[in-house]
């Protein structure tokens, strides 16, 4: 293609991310306001954004209903990711909001303003540990001043729950990864019981799991660990009849109503076979499900439902709940399909190793997708791609989906300014680069992150999945597999050729950003002292640091010291790519032969450590903008409007702004569990 036919491809794909997709302009609902108001609130750490949902008002009645009666299924299964988190979590929510909802004192005293504090950091975080950093936060007021309101509301709280709330000895960390410890026993993640410990639960799925099982269910994932009365180690299994039945059994109610206006036959079927799967607990009809799913790929209507994502479990068997409802933006998933087309070409050309790479890459499919409602794992904070499923085997055999979710980040791009890059930009063309390319660079990073980066690469034969060989290395690995493959092809060519970027330039300012980000603005979410906890923060840091060192002998990253204030300043961008993939390489490698040490050590080296020096610089500059670091969304709500005989003839869209009133108010209609 011509340069000018890539520029007008760029500008259609902004024009749709900026305007009914990333962006979405266009008036979703007649309710949203001419001026939308994109920030609603702020607490600790946390911004709380809103998002509107573009082309609501073009579905037609059908897909209304179809969207409706999903969200509905997410919300019946909000407690689910409470209990799970934390066994407390549950029973604190409830006494909280029961004050909350009956309160009629003084609100101006310090002790409420910091009571309602602590309650929206718990319904942020679905718990009592935050949701990224997962150590247990504390609050600001006595136990005896919660006690006594608590009281006046007619609620009660065991002591064993309020222990945990107010002592910071007890259980202080939802998700350990200190691997020098038992990380079961460490981690206060409710899906084991907490007396079991790490070797306990190794040794019980190493007697069932068949060694070189070719289509391996996810053994683990829908059940909780308990002993049984002979002490031994069991599975409580997640299922209508089953632990958390109340919640699943209305989960089903609402699926059963969106498999009756399906859009078509396949995604019916998909969505059968989740009932199914809800119903028995059986890991062979999720197998059958995420198959029939990934394979539904017509429509314009979609949804993650499930026991999905492992990162809360410190052994990586355990899914927590979560729900996404999607509605496919058509004009830019087609103008960005060409990743997915491409696919084998990326693999092709990739820097690992040539036993290493898929010889057919199949059924990956990609869309830019408007979100219309989140819950469990995915809410308040959200992923903004996803790529499912995540069994290899049925990725290899069946395809996947990959979705970037655009009415999401356009939210976060509203809500955020320019200061916090110009504050560690090393100089005007960095900072120009950025408010050029910026944007579009991080909508493409992504794409490539979650299209091809999880798609590429393929294990040896014989070696076991990665959660048994790399263990609670994997989800790290895995990240930052996937975020290598993106900055590789970041700065390729090819990407210019096949019309998703003006020019390298976009390359580049993905480049400074990643860098800037995994070697300094990070750290603005970790506490003084701290070491790197989080899965992608690890990764992040992992990759910037690895690079920034293999590049010292030629000053491919250089450390710039200006007016007491430190930079990272990239000399080179052709080296950078080309030790990024040296990463890559070895990274694959890693994951394809379950090299457990060398996995290890490559994170404990680079991603997990921290500069406190630097550290403490970061936190001192970023202070004086009081931007929270971390961001989540009110979730838009659904009406039904019905005829006399009880019949849905519409469904409009609201945008809440008023955070406590919707947890309050999702706390009442959606609490199934105990």
């Amino acid at each position: 293609m011509k340069q000018s036919v890539h520029y007008f491809l760029l500008l259609l794909i902004a024009v749709s991310f900026s305007q009914c997709k990333q962006a979405e302009k266009e008036a979703p609902s007649a309710s949203v306001e001419t001026e939308f108001q994109w920030v609603a609130d702020t607490v600790a750490d946390l911004r709380i954004l809103r998002y509107q949902v573009p082309g609501w008002d073009k579905l037609t009645l059908q897909q209304k209903k179809l969207v409706y009666y999903l969200n509905q299924a997410g919300l019946a299964g909000r407690d689910i990711i409470y209990d799970q988190n934390y066994r407390h979590n549950l029973a604190i929510r409830k006494a909280l909001e029961t004050i909350i909802d009956t309160y009629t004192g003084d609100t101006t005293t310090p002790e409420w303003q910091n009571l309602l504090a602590y309650a929206k950091r718990v319904w942020f975080s679905n718990g009592i540990h935050h949701h990224y950093g997962n150590d247990k936060f504390l609050p600001g007021f006595s136990k005896d001043y919660f006690s006594g309101l608590l009281s006046a509301a007619g609620g009660t709280l065991s002591e064993e729950a309020m222990t945990a709330m107010f002592d910071p000895e007890v259980d202080l960390k939802k998700v350990s990864s200190d691997a020098s410890g038992d990380l079961v026993l460490q981690s206060a993640t409710n899906f084991y019981a907490p007396d079991i410990t790490q070797a306990e639960v190794e040794a019980f799925y190493s007697s069932r799991i068949p060694k070189g099982e070719k289509n391996p269910i996810s053994h683990g994932l829908n059940s909780r660990i308990t002993r049984n009365e002979k002490g031994q180690l069991q599975e409580e299994l997640y299922k209508a009849d089953g632990l958390y039945g109340p919640a699943i059994t209305e989960m089903i109610k609402w699926l059963t109503l969106a498999a009756g206006v399906a859009e078509n036959e396949p995604q019916k079927k998909a969505l059968e076979l989740l009932i199914q799967y809800y119903q028995s607990g059986d890991l062979k009809t999720w197998d059958d499900y995420n198959i029939a799913w990934a394979q539904a790929t017509e429509g314009d209507i979609d949804y993650i439902n499930g026991f999905v994502e492992v990162y809360n479990d410190p052994l990586g068997y355990r899914g927590s709940f979560e729900n996404i409802v999607q509605i496919k933006d058509f004009e830019a998933s087609d103008r960005m399909k060409v990743l997915s087309e491409n696919a084998q070409w990326f693999e092709d050309n990739s820097t690992i190793l040539p036993e290493h790479k898929k010889s057919n890459v199949v059924g990956i499919t990609y869309n830019v997708v408007n979100v219309a409602g989140e819950s469990g794992d995915a809410a308040p904070a959200t992923p903004v791609g996803v790529n499912l499923p995540n069994a290899n085997w049925i990725r290899e055999q069946y395809g996947s989906k990959s979705v970037s979710l655009g009415n999401i980040t356009e939210a976060y791009e509203q809500a955020s300014g320019a200061a916090i890059l110009e504050e560690f930009a090393h100089d005007e063309e960095e900072i120009a680069r950025a408010k050029e390319y910026g944007a579009l660079g991080d909508k493409l990073s992504t794409a490539l992150h979650e299209v091809i980066g999880h798609a590429s690469g393929q294990l040896n034969t014989g070696v076991g999945t990665p959660k048994e060989t790399l263990k609670s290395y994997s989800s790290t690995l895995e990240e930052a597999r996937a975020d290598i493959v993106a900055l590789y092809f970041m700065m390729d060519p090819k990407m210019v050729e096949i019309g998703l970027m003006p020019s390298l330039e976009v390359g580049k300012a993905e480049y400074d950003g990643f860098i800037s980000n995994g070697l300094m603005k990070q750290l603005r979410r970790i506490e003084p002292g701290k070491d790197v906890e989080e899965a992608h923060m690890r990764n992040r840091q992992l990759i910037a640091a690895w690079v920034y060192e293999k590049g010292k002998p030629e000053n491919v990253i250089e450390r710039v010291t200006r007016d007491g204030k430190t930079y990272f300043n990239i000399t080179d961008y052709d080296k950078l790519r080309v030790l990024f993939g040296e990463l890559l390489r070895e990274i694959q490698r890693i994951k394809s032969e379950g090299d457990y040490f060398d996995g290890k050590a490559l994170v404990e080296t680079y991603g997990v450590k921290v500069d406190q020096a630097l550290h403490q610089e970061v936190l001192n500059r970023v202070k004086p903008f009081n931007i929270p670091p971390y961001a989540g969304f009110i979730q838009p709500e659904f009406v039904p409007e019905l005829d006399a005989n009880g019949e849905i003839i519409e469904i409009k869209v609201t945008y809440p702004d008023d955070f406590v009133r919707q947890m309050l108010e999702f706390g009442k209609k959606y609490s199934f569990l105990k």
